[in-house]
């Protein structure tokens, strides 16, 4: 198995950790009040219309958002985030698709995380606080992308959606393996052994760090 990177000097990366998830609050995304382009403006209206007492307004913007070809996965999950706040639940043939896999290793200090989504845009980021942003200029990674994200669909089939708050980021040399669906975060926890020693757990853990490697491989490259 791949070591992991642990550097000497450790600097949690907690803020942009939660960047990665679709879960960020409505105040937050954007947090700048940025009208310019879209989908930007429609959530900065759809909270405009919350500030003024209008849900079914809102809703609609949100669905809207969730309908729009073409955006970054991330929105899709934060429209369907603020929905599921406000008791609009995806529908059965949506609820389950996996728009995005992040696997989380602690490390002493925070926690190395690598995460792919269904646009086919990654993300390593080191506990040290270096990471590797894929925003998809070309298809060389698209294979590892789909293999991760394959594999986060199967464990998202057969496990249930966490009601709660999102946790923290792991500690004490445990892993996280979290998939991002409409019907809100799947994950599985344990320590990388006990998770590396089940079929689910080694099927997201194995392309989880190829894909790693091949970020890291890529940034070295510049």
């Amino acid at each position: 198995m791949f070591n992991w990177f642990k550097k000497e000097k450790p600097h949690p990366v907690v803020e942009i950790r939660d960047t990665l998830f679709g879960d960020m609050p409505i105040s937050e995304w954007p947090s700048n009040g940025d009208r310019n382009t879209e989908p930007w403006g429609s959530f900065v209206q759809a909270r405009q219309h919350l500030d003024k007492r209008d849900k079914n307004s809102a809703i609609t913007i949100w669905k809207t958002i969730t309908d729009t070809p073409g955006l970054e996965v991330r929105h899709y999950l934060q429209a369907w985030h603020f929905l599921r706040q406000h008791g609009q639940n995806p529908p059965p043939e949506k609820a389950k698709i996996v728009y995005g896999v992040i696997v989380e290793v602690a490390v002493k200090g925070g926690a190395d995380i690598v995460a792919a989504y269904a646009d086919y845009t990654a993300r390593y980021l080191n506990y040290s606080g270096a990471g590797v942003i894929w925003e998809h200029p070309d298809t060389s990674l698209d294979a590892e992308i789909e293999a991760l994200l394959k594999a986060g669909q199967a464990v998202a089939n057969v496990i249930g959606p966490w009601e709660q708050t999102r946790p923290p980021a792991p500690q004490d040399d445990n892993v996280r393996l979290n998939m991002l669906t409409p019907s809100g975060l799947h994950f599985g926890y344990g320590s990388f052994k006990s998770l590396y020693e089940e079929p689910m757990g080694r099927s997201i853990i194995d392309p989880a760090t190829r894909l790693m490697q091949s970020l890291i491989a890529k940034d070295k490259r510049r």
